[in-house]
């Protein structure tokens, strides 16, 4: 008798051993190969490309090394501007947006999420509002911030970004919108496309209406700025 339960506890503690390993193998292994990976090589692609398919909007994707720098510029100077000075995660901004809401809970609360936040999120989750989803992005983020340059980081968030209407990345938007390459885009093109980010399912890069045009204009001014104040240092 007492030999039967032995053997059980050891099978029992034989699974367990099983489960940590794969858990730890997911959880831990798994992004951190990953990010090794593909700091030196393109992302084949992501969950959300996989998710537009299912969903039948299509994902059109192609991976470039060749961005028009004023691009990147008006992203950092439009979703972050402290993107070379934090480690991930934009304390300040993130206190500014809690004060906002406790002054107007009646407003939707406006996000304070990094470049690097996004990033990584792109790489490895799917758009989904959940407490989970977000300490899996945040512990994805300290990984992304650990093991990649700030370079790399930009350059794999413009490739991969939701452009809208199935494009994924700076190429595939610049193709789709303006019929040109990602390198070759225009000062302006360039600068509709970081405008129309936070909604390109709704808003348009190729005819802009009155809001679109003069938050291009605006984001010209905050990329000369970044250039100017050397927001952009990490990644010259």
């Amino acid at each position: 008798m007492v030999g039967a339960m032995a053997e059980k506890r050891i099978r029992r503690g034989g699974w367990l051993g099983r489960i940590l390993v794969l858990l730890f193998l997911a959880v831990v292994a798994a992004p951190v190969a990953l990010l090794l990976l593909f700091r030196f090589l393109p992302v084949p692609g992501t969950p959300e490309m996989l998710l537009s398919l299912v969903e039948g909007k299509g994902a059109r994707y192609a991976w470039t090394d060749a961005i028009n720098p004023v691009l990147g510029r008006s992203v950092i100077g439009s979703e972050d501007q402290n993107f070379c000075s934090h480690n991930g995660f934009d304390w300040a901004a993130l206190n500014q947006v809690m004060q906002e809401y406790r002054r107007h809970p009646e407003r939707p609360m406006r996000g304070a999420s990094t470049l690097s936040q996004q990033t990584a999120r792109s790489l490895f989750l799917v758009p989904a509002r959940s407490w989970i989803r977000k300490g899996a992005e945040a512990y994805l983020t300290v990984l992304l911030e650990a093991l990649w340059p700030k370079k790399r980081i930009l350059e794999t968030y413009l490739n991969l970004v939701d452009w809208g209407h199935g494009n994924f990345g700076a190429e595939a938007a610049a193709r789709a919108y303006f019929h040109t390459s990602a390198a070759r885009l225009t000062r302006n093109e360039a600068a509709r496309l970081a405008a129309i980010l936070p909604d390109p399912s709704k808003w348009n890069a190729t005819v802009p209406g009155p809001y679109v045009t003069e938050r291009a204009r605006i984001l010209l001014g905050q990329a000369a700025v970044v250039s100017r104040d050397g927001l952009d240092a990490c990644i010259r």
